[in-house]
């Protein structure tokens, strides 16, 4: 008999951890993740992203660009903010974020700010998501309740940032297949891309298309050419804004804009080029502004998804800069 009751309670110890195992490393992502491990964390993310953008309103479009190229490398794992190490090359010098990736020092804030009440409890995955939401509804654009039970990956990878993260240069089709990879469609693409309605571009990202192309806007081109010199070298980091019309305010001006040739990448021209399939998801944003707003959260929910480390896998850094 006490052999039977010994095998029953190993069999029911052995349930008991494949059970916690399984659920521990296929958990989900829930928008109550912290309500009860970490209560203050949106009001303190908020504060801080508000802040950071009132001091300079280009912030909340570094924060959504930064949230974009952490998902397209290797998932929303918070890759992206790691500094290299002797172990791994990271993502920051990276040819997409070199010179222009920024909103670091926000996220290292939020993480600093949040630590001190939920110490070890808040990824800096999750951080990440939390800011690129409240940079653009601070800048007037939609809201939408974010997922959260990501973790921190423990490396990073230049190469695969280097190889995944769309150029200015993209062309449809690559874009299009860029964005599929990730599980998202063509009017997810060019939902995401309307996030250039803030923000500002380096001129080097943008020569050649104001020199080169002729689906411009001739006027436009020569607007931007007075402050991008033709010559690579001179002027490589002369701003631009992304959107010509209102680039500290998030609405659908960018579709305006790409309907009369004003795109500032080529990349964004593409969207709207002559009978190309994006064409009338482009000319429907820039009539209809709820329908953009709409589409973009539902987007941004859906990049937010891109293989999240969560359960057991990764870590919650306490310094986003470095792993534990």
């Amino acid at each position: 008999m006490a052999s039977i009751v010994s095998c029953f309670s190993k069999f029911c110890l052995t349930l008991f951890l494949l059970v916690l195992f399984h659920g521990s490393t296929n958990a989900k992502l829930s928008t109550n993740f912290y309500s009860k491990s970490c209560p203050n964390l949106l009001p303190i993310v908020k504060f801080i992203v508000h802040s950071a953008i009132m001091k300079e309103a280009r912030m909340g479009a570094s924060l959504l660009r930064l949230f974009f190229h952490d998902c397209f490398v290797n998932g929303c794992d918070g890759s992206v903010l790691l500094d290299d190490t002797s172990s791994f090359i990271g993502e920051k010098n990276a040819a997409p974020n070199r010179n222009s990736a920024r909103g670091f020092n926000v996220v290292n804030d939020i993480k600093s700010a949040v630590e001190i009440v939920c110490p070890g409890v808040v990824s800096c995955a999750d951080i990440l998501a939390l800011s690129a939401r409240d940079s653009v509804t601070i800048l007037g654009g939609p809201y939408w309740d974010v997922k959260l039970g990501r973790r921190d990956a423990r490396t990073a990878s230049q190469a695969a940032a280097n190889n995944n993260i769309p150029s200015p240069s993209s062309n449809l089709n690559q874009l299009i297949s860029r964005f599929s990879a990730h599980g998202l469609s063509p009017r997810d693409l060019v939902a995401l891309s309307g996030g250039h309605t803030i923000g500002q571009a380096r001129c080097t990202t943008f020569r050649a298309r104001i020199y080169n192309e002729s689906n411009i806007d001739s006027s436009f081109a020569r607007t931007r050419q007075r402050n991008c010199p033709r010559a690579t070298g001179s002027g490589d980091n002369n701003l631009a804004p992304l959107d010509i019309h209102t680039p500290t305010y998030f609405d659908n001006s960018y579709f305006k804009n790409l309907i009369d040739r004003r795109g500032l990448f080529h990349s964004d021209q593409q969207l709207f080029t002559g009978g190309g399939p994006t064409n009338s998801i482009v000319r429907g944003y820039s009539n209809n502004p709820r329908s953009f707003r709409s589409d973009f959260a539902a987007a941004m929910i859906k990049m937010g998804d891109i293989s999240p480390l969560t359960g057991t896998k990764g870590e919650i850094r306490k310094n986003c800069r470095r792993v534990n």
